[in-house]
């Protein structure tokens, strides 16, 4: 048997999303920059989209901008704002517990000239509101904040983030990573106070290599690439016309049906988290109930390190991660587990397990079973 508990790293596509690429690869493969018949046939794709991503987040369609991916949306969103508002100030804000795609693009503008205040979070992973309302100040130009962990699966109360970031300083401008929340929550920016955010395909069966960033008509931003001028020169580049009929196509089933589909992950979660509770020497990093994200939980293991259990549980047919997919390539520490508080002993020691609409309670019972089984032989051969 095999049990796909990876999805917070890819979602396996769906087959509605690789019909539709691979018939416009074959047949309306035209460049949507062309005037003739079929550059107009793959244009009316980019449309289609921007048609459905708008209603979907109740914004304007000239607010939608298609990006290579998550990296890129988040990468364009700070640093864009970042340049253009420098005037301003040269104040960021964003969490420690942030995906590298931020963390790095903030690590960047340091280097730059820029100050970045990073702010804590509690046991939870949750951002402390009272840190964010003193460190809003005349010089911040931008705050970022994800809407979900994607390590433990923290939901950041990004409204109230929102009310405060506005209260504090009405020209500062709030960023939201919503790569592990887009398809799992109705998000409609305007209404949240979100002057940008960010959205990645393939965390929803949609293609890798594609994503979307909303962008407040009224916010100030810098392309950071240069070409012929597409997407209203923000974003030049060919359009990608599989990858925006993929994540559309994806992004429609997942809002299909969205609630039962919610639901059906917090059950899959509940009965995992029991199953793992009732396992000797684990401790599940951060929340489990319905104020948590429904499609992730962070397990820590005693005694057993994650790369061991990884594969041992991978020779099973078990896929999970052992953080960040972004990041698992390399031996660094997780920077959430440790901003959170996790003891150091168990910093190597913790997998991610993360569900989509498609895992089913075999996969999670399987997973708990071979556990049961893996974790006291691994235990035997632990370094004293």
């Amino acid at each position: 048997m095999e049990a796909y508990l990876d999805n917070s790293a890819t979602t396996r596509c769906m087959e509605c999303v690789t019909d539709q690429m691979i018939y416009i690869m074959r047949e309306d493969y035209g460049n949507p920059s062309s005037l003739h018949t079929r550059g107009v046939d793959a244009e009316h794709y980019i449309k289609e989209a921007k048609s459905f991503f708008a209603k979907n987040l109740k914004v304007s369609e000239k607010e939608i901008y298609f990006t290579s991916g998550g990296t890129e949306s988040n990468n364009l969103a700070i640093i864009g704002t970042a340049t253009a508002n420098q005037r301003s100030g040269k104040h960021l804000i964003t969490t420690a517990v942030e995906h590298p795609s931020v963390l790095n693009t903030m690590k960047y503008l340091e280097k730059q000239g820029y100050s970045v205040t990073y702010l804590p979070v509690d046991r939870d992973g949750i951002v402390s509101l009272e840190a964010l309302k003193e460190a809003v100040c005349e010089e911040t130009i931008l705050v970022s904040v994800m809407y979900v962990n994607n390590e433990i699966g923290a939901v950041q109360p990004v409204e109230e983030a929102a009310r405060i970031i506005k209260e504090q300083n009405k020209k500062t401008l709030f960023h939201v990573d919503a790569i592990q929340a887009y398809g799992k929550y109705r998000i409609f920016p305007r209404r949240a106070g979100i002057d940008l955010l960010s959205v990645s395909g393939h965390k929803i069966h949609g293609p890798k290599g594609i994503g979307v960033l909303y962008v407040d008509e009224r916010v100030k931003i810098y392309p950071i690439l240069f070409g012929g001028e597409q997407q209203r020169g923000l974003r030049s580049g060919t359009e990608n016309v599989p990858g925006i009929a993929g994540i559309t196509e994806a992004a429609k089933e997942c809002y299909r049906g969205l609630e039962e589909k919610i639901e059906k992950l917090y059950l899959l979660k509940e009965h995992f988290s029991d199953g793992i509770q009732k396992l000797d020497g684990t401790r599940i990093n951060g929340r489990t109930g319905r104020d948590s994200a429904p499609h992730i939980v962070s397990v820590s293991f005693e005694g057993v390190r994650s790369e061991v259990l990884l594969h041992a549980l991978e020779e099973k047919g078990i896929y999970a991660s052992a953080g960040s997919a972004c990041s698992s390539n390399k031996p660094a520490v997780s920077q959430t587990l440790q901003a959170i508080g996790t003891e150091k002993g168990l910093l190597g020691s913790t997998l991610r397990f993360s569900f989509s609409f498609e895992t089913t309670d075999e996969e999670i019972d399987y997973c708990l079973e071979t556990l049961t089984e893996l974790l006291p032989v691994l235990r035997k051969y632990v370094r004293r």
